[in-house]
């Protein structure tokens, strides 16, 4: 079991880092095909393409980012992260997003991502 944990926490860290490395192929590769990504702020789920769609966008929009406080808990078929994402846009403006993250995983990949933020913090940083 604690084989199962420990690749659980690495494909989490995997994860983390390459959205803040800005490393969307490792994105798609730990995605499973048919993952759900679901979004506390419209309650919509959404695939794999149109997630990997967005969150190019979020690279491309936020050159400079980075996941501070971030508190990993692992357990047998998933795991949630709660954390402090800190985005730069290019004009230094700074986006300040707690949030939490809770995934399933099997097979060695995130079949179910669902996020949880306080969209006001983006709304600004967007505007």
């Amino acid at each position: 079991m604690s084989d199962d944990l420990d690749a659980i926490r690495a494909l989490a860290t995997r994860f983390f880092d390459a959205v803040q490395d800005g490393n969307v192929d490792t994105l798609e590769a730990i995605y499973d095909p048919q993952v759900e990504i679901w979004h506390n702020t419209d309650r919509a789920t959404v695939s794999r393409e149109d997630n990997l769609r967005t969150l190019r966008g979020f690279i491309a929009r936020a050159p400079k980012r980075r996941y501070t406080d971030r508190r990993l808990v692992v357990f047998p078929g998933g795991f949630v992260q709660q954390h402090l994402l800190l985005a730069e846009q290019p004009n230094g403006k700074v986006l300040e997003l707690p949030a939490c993250i809770v995934c399933a995983v099997a097979g060695g990949r995130i079949t179910r991502l669902d996020e949880y933020f306080d969209s006001a913090a983006l709304a600004d940083w967007l505007a």
